[in-house]
């Protein structure tokens, strides 16, 4: 359907260029001169001119392109040369010795000198040069568009697989913290296991059909979110507090990319927590018609080397599905308080596209 609009589109601008041009002669021929055999003699002018522009367009302009530059100077001007010679002999002769003075030729008719027949080449070279250069102009433009589009969509297409890869990348990473994490339940409380299975079969579930789509529900979200800290509650111990607060609009219908922060929950579950300290992990979320803002605070005691510098492969992911999935409308602000030992994280997403109200 597009492909045949666009034919449409293109046969009337054709129709809409041409049509006056052929005009122009009758137009102009004084009322006593006019017979079908003055009228064909007279579109010689607006024939050279459309085969000019049709043999850029479609022959010319492709040799230039491919880098045949000889060519397409050698046979644009042979071929302007001959046709401005060709019209000069035609209306000079023709039209002249039939006594027709509708056109500036019959000043000349007469004259014996060489000038006015190099002057009406000459300016016959000039409006054909012209020609020449727009339709060639014109194709090069339309290459360059369609080159351009055909970018745009490669572009486009990469920057969705990356996304779906990254997607792929997040699930085994989070399915392999939770599964350790129940196998150590395993070893003291059968029971809380069970439990843990259970609420992890409701993860999965989100994980396997809301996951595959490029944005899911922000509720749906949340109560992932809400479901992993039941999870990790099982197993830490009795010194961690733990505070979560959502704040979204009633009739929300605000979509998010899916398991963007899931990353950040678990990084503060990994070293927000020593068992011989007093700990805690804070998580906040806020939305509305404008932005997501989510944000973790939790006491810090990082375990290796990635921890100590807050990147680890879940962040890093986070990061990079952050700037294929919001380029430019998000900001991440993270932080270490070496005096409070207060770890914070703060993503805020603007994106009002996502939102349906």
């Amino acid at each position: 359907m597009r492909k045949q609009i666009d034919i449409l589109k293109t046969f009337w601008n054709q129709i809409i260029i041409w049509v006056p041009l052929f005009l122009i002669p009758i137009l102009y021929v004084p009322h006593e001169h006019l017979s079908w055999q003055n009228d064909l003699s007279l579109y010689i002018i607006p024939l050279s001119v459309m085969a000019v522009a049709y043999i850029n367009y479609f022959i010319l302009a492709p040799i230039l392109l491919r880098g045949n530059r000889k060519s397409f100077w050698t046979i644009n001007i042979l071929l302007i040369f001959f046709l401005s010679i060709l019209q000069h002999e035609w209306l000079y002769y023709k039209i002249g010795e039939e006594g027709i003075t509708f056109s500036s030729y019959h000043l000349f008719i007469k004259e014996k000198y060489l000038y006015p027949h190099i002057f009406f080449i000459v300016r016959n070279i000039l409006n054909l040069s012209i020609c020449a250069g727009v339709a060639t102009s014109i194709q090069m433009a339309q290459r360059w568009s369609k080159a351009e589009k055909e970018k745009r969509e490669a572009e486009t297409a990469m920057t969705k697989a990356e996304l779906v890869n990254l997607r792929q990348q997040v699930n085994p990473h989070f399915l392999l913290n939770t599964m350790n994490n129940i196998y150590a339940l395993t070893a003291f409380d059968t029971n809380k296991a069970q439990k843990a299975i259970i609420d992890l079969s409701k993860m999965l579930r989100h994980i396997l059909y809301d996951n595959q789509q490029p944005y899911v529900c922000l509720k749906e979200e949340i109560e992932f979110l809400h479901n992993y800290v039941d999870l990790m509650m099982i197993r830490i111990p009795v010194n961690v507090d733990i505070k979560r607060e959502f704040n979204i609009p009633s009739n929300c219908n605000i979509h998010v990319a899916p398991m963007i922060f899931i990353s950040l929950l678990e990084n503060a579950f990994k070293h927000g927590i020593s068992p011989e300290q007093k700990n805690f992990i804070h998580i906040r979320l806020d939305a509305n018609s404008e932005e997501i803002v989510f944000s973790i605070q939790n006491s810090n005691y990082p375990k290796g080397e990635a921890g100590r510098n807050g990147h680890g492969i879940g962040l890093k992911q986070v990061e990079r599905r952050l700037e294929l999935a919001y380029p430019d409308k998000y900001k991440w602000e993270k932080g270490f308080d070496s005096n409070r030992n207060i770890y914070s994280t703060k993503i805020i997403i603007y994106d009002t596209k996502l939102y349906n109200h």
